[in-house]
């Protein structure tokens, strides 16, 4: 009788790295690895599972699989009402198609009986277990195909064991809670910045911003940014006086604090002053002396964490999230998105010190701890989550980089504190009676420095007084009276946000990061010295605007009540599309109520900015009306026609200049010139009105310059230049200045028309750059093409003194790829891309078949009759 056949199991993580740490706990390190069908590898290695003989294949994601947008025809910001956006279809595509994970996970699970899902654990991981299940085929739990999950906290070979021996099923709940969430998000940020983008940026030149979002989460966070900045600009200060008596006793000089504080009416104080002075004798009236303790930290959370990143280290919460997501896969700490703080019962605490004793800063220490007996962790907040970040392996800072390692420091430092004991010190008070009036002075003298130690940071302040005696009669030494005045609070630290943010229920650990940055990057707020958040004009104008309109808007009330409804989504009590349909009526409400009142926000924008009429500077014409349009610097970069009252989207972060006065054959108007800085900063010509209106049906799905939700319609970042365009008699379409395939993707190398003196192509996609003959007078396309690769032939202008010709000739006309002598004096550079969505897939006449490969940086290419095809 034969054997039975081995189950087949496809396992998959929600990193590549994360595989690896699986299938090498799991295999023992005997595997093999191989390249799958996208651009993750698949581990394999033969096993037993529950039992019974097993062959494994352990692969991953690279995040999210999908996100969610809207169908196409939402897409376009002039012909879509943002109010129908609240009724919207969604749909989920792939997040990166030329990762082709989704291929790539249904051919590994052909032939495979049980899935183990790999995937982080928390909500969102949860959410990448159903798309990753839906990829694969494995709907339901089928007798035949299973469908596992592994629960895990960090990536060590213990851990890892563990979980294999504990599947159970993915949560659903969990998964539609993210969902109920992303629907929310997307349909509610994306309605009110359609309709605030469009209105302000169609009016106002110096905005400064590329996209004027809101959103449920980050509008609520800078609202915190703001309400500081508000409470700074009201803020009257006040005089006030203080007494400060000062003594002298066995050799100290000591300034006694007043109990009464300070005073803010400067009569009474100079009377007290007299009262004081004219007694001129102090009696000590009590001496107490209490031992009290500071306890040692709970365990560390993620909001802990990010707090402490950017107040100490310097790190700004994305950052930091990063580096704890590195420092997560490689191994060295636990999971770093958690809400406890306190350890689970079964924590091997013993085994975690001992991988910390040759560290040489604090091995000293641990091993102390471990010799003596170390304390429990005080009790924290069990999230139900995961346990606190803690350190998984011993690491030095030539294994991680020096931002990595002041982070796993920490992490490694709080954890010791955790189980060290408490700071235990005394505390001493003295007080003291003079004309009436009650004084005192307070010393500390540590006995036990406990946690301290390994976080001196959070030392006592030690401070030895002298030995008084009760009844003790002292002269006093001299009374000043201290003129002060209070003071505004200063801006919002990143430290104080998060706070903030966690105690009013914005944002997950997971997103605080990011809310943070999005009002960074959309300039409504800047960072300054000791990471404060200072709110721009911008910034300001927007929350003071919402405040006239609805306070709900920017208040972290409505959020707060989300979070309660998606919490109730993810613990199965409330189905999660009636959450969605109440929070979207909820708000579709406040959207038609923002819009019949936009003249309120608009008076404050008008007060701040100038008309676009009044911005800028004339440089290119209109084609519609023949008359000077303006080019407006200040993000995001768009010309502006007066007459016409029209605004056309440029690219961002480049410099723009007119094109020699020429004009679009299609429209008339007359073309710019962008171009990247740095010595191998490509240049491209456009036409402002193609680049905001492609001349042909389909254009950004052709090329792949998709419109996008968040930034906008077609201009706003992904439009058509010319290097784009497959129109076939422009003379500077991609069909006219095309000239060859790229060796290194599916793009064309188009001519760059304003190199000259150091010719060169560039690849519509890639940073391919080659560069032709240098020193030639002209290089150009011509409308001949090779009749071997069919690429196009360029005609070249050599200078007199210099030409490569041997009769003398300047003019010259050949294929780069096939004829020998232009072939031999090109060569393939790399270069700054500027389109990272960009590129030509048809490439149409010109774009050619021939190909070549390059030696690397600098190289020559090897083989001019290599066939595009061998690519």
């Amino acid at each position: 009788m034969a054997p039975p056949k081995p189950h087949k199991i496809l396992m998959v993580a929600e990193k590549p790295s994360i595989a690896l740490s699986i299938a090498s706990a799991l295999s023992g390190g005997h595997m093999s690895t191989r390249r799958g069908g996208s651009s993750t590898e698949v581990h394999e290695f033969n096993g037993t599972f529950r039992g019974s003989n097993a062959q494994y294949k352990v692969t991953s994601v690279i995040g999210h699989v999908f996100s969610v947008d809207f169908p196409a025809k939402y897409q376009d910001w002039t012909v879509t009402d943002p109010l129908d956006l609240f009724q919207a279809p969604i749909l989920k595509a792939e997040s990166n198609p030329k990762a082709h994970i989704r291929r790539h996970l249904s051919q590994e699970a052909r032939d495979c009986g049980h899935l183990v899902l790999w995937l982080d654990c928390d909500r969102e991981g949860e959410n990448i277990c159903f798309e990753v299940v839906e990829c694969t085929g494995f709907h339901g739990n089928e007798a035949r195909r299973r469908v596992y999950r592994a629960r895990f906290s960090s990536v060590t070979e213990k851990d890892i064991l563990k979980a294999m021996d504990n599947l159970v099923e993915p949560n659903e709940d969990e998964a539609r809670a993210v969902d109920a969430r992303q629907e929310i998000d997307l349909k509610v940020g994306v309605a009110f910045t359609r309709f605030q983008t469009s209105y302000f940026q169609g009016k106002y030149g110096n905005l400064d911003s590329r996209v004027i979002s809101y959103g449920p989460c980050q509008t609520p966070t800078l609202g915190f940014c703001v309400q500081r900045y508000l409470q700074i600009n009201t803020f009257k200060p006040e005089k006030f006086w203080a007494l400060h008596p000062y003594i002298t006793h066995n050799g100290y000089e000591l300034q006694l604090e007043w109990e009464r504080n300070k005073l803010f009416d400067l009569d009474v104080a100079v009377m007290f002053q007299n009262l004081v002075m004219e007694d001129g004798i102090v009696e000590v009236t009590d001496i107490s002396e209490k031992q009290e303790s500071k306890s040692r930290p709970s365990g560390l959370n993620t909001v802990n964490l990010l707090k402490v990143a950017s107040s100490a280290l310097g790190f700004g919460p994305q950052m930091a999230m990063q580096l704890a997501e590195r420092l997560y896969t490689q191994g060295f700490i636990s999971y770093p998105r958690t809400e406890s703080t306190a350890y689970p019962s079964s924590f091997d605490f013993k085994s975690t010190l001992g991988m910390q004793t040759n560290n040489p800063t604090w091995g000293d220490y641990v091993q102390k701890l471990l010799d003596d007996g170390f304390h429990r962790p005080r009790s924290g907040t069990d999230a139900g989550d995961h346990p606190p970040i803690t350190p998984m392996r011993a690491a030095n800072e030539d294994m991680l980089g020096n931002d990595a390692w002041k982070l796993y420091q920490y992490v490694c430092q709080h954890f010791i504190g955790t189980v060290s004991p408490d700071c235990k010190y005394v505390r001493n008070k003295v007080e003291f009676s003079i004309g009436g009036e009650i004084f005192r002075c307070i010393g500390q003298h540590v006995i036990v420095k406990g946690f301290t130690s390994i976080m001196p940071w959070l030392a006592v302040n030690e401070k030895n007084l002298p030995q008084f005696k009760k009844g003790e009669k002292i002269e006093v030494s001299k009374v000043e009276l201290y003129e002060g005045e209070t003071s505004p609070p200063d801006y919002l630290s990143e430290s104080e946000l998060i706070s903030l943010m966690e105690k009013n229920g914005i944002g997950t650990d997971a997103s605080i990061p990011v809310h943070i940055n999005n009002i960074c990057e959309r300039n409504f707020v800047q960072v300054q010295a000791g990471r404060k958040l200072v709110p721009t004009a911008l910034g300001i104008s927007l929350i003071r605007g919402y405040q006239c309109i609805d306070p709900d808007l920017c208040l972290p009330d409505i959020r707060s009540f989300i979070e309660q409804q998606i919490t109730l989504v993810a613990k199965g009590q409330v189905d999660h599309s009636r959450v969605v349909e109440h929070v979207l009526q909820q708000f579709k409400q406040k959207f038609i109520y923002f819009v019949k009142q936009i003249e309120n926000m608009d008076a404050l924008f008008e007060a701040q900015f100038s008309p676009l009429a009044d911005s800028g500077r004339a440089l290119s014409k209109c084609g519609k009306c023949l008359r000077y349009m303006k080019y407006i610097s200040t993000q995001p970069s768009r010309m502006y026609c007066g007459t016409c009252e029209e605004v056309y989207y440029l690219p961002q972060k480049g410099t723009i200049k007119l094109y020699k006065e020429l004009t679009c054959p299609l429209d008339n108007f007359e073309l710019l010139i962008f171009s990247l800085a740095g010595p191998e900063g490509k240049s491209f010509p456009l036409c402002p009105y193609c680049y905001n209106s492609p001349p042909f049906e389909g254009i950004d799905t052709l090329f792949g310059a998709t419109k996008t939700s968040s930034t906008g319609k077609l201009g706003k970042g992904a439009g058509m230049p010319c290097f784009l365009c497959p129109h076939p008699t422009c003379p500077h379409s991609l069909i006219a200045q095309g000239v060859c395939a790229c060796p290194e993707c599916s793009g064309t190398l188009v001519l760059d028309p304003v190199s000259a003196p150091k010719w060169r192509l560039y690849c519509n996609m890639c940073n391919c750059l080659v560069y032709l003959p240098q020193g030639a007078h002209k290089i150009s396309t011509t409308r001949d093409r090779c009749p071997e690769c069919e690429s196009t032939i360029l005609e070249v202008d050599f200078n007199k003194k210099t030409t490569p010709l041997l009769d003398g000739s300047t003019l010259y006309t050949g294929c780069i790829l096939c004829d020998e002598l232009l072939h031999s004096l090109v060569e393939m550079k790399h270069g700054k891309s500027f389109f990272k969505r960009m590129g030509s897939r048809g490439r149409g006449r010109g774009s050619g078949r021939g190909g070549f490969r390059g030696r690397g940086r600098g190289g020559k290419w090897d083989d001019p009759k290599m066939s595009f095809r061998d690519f």
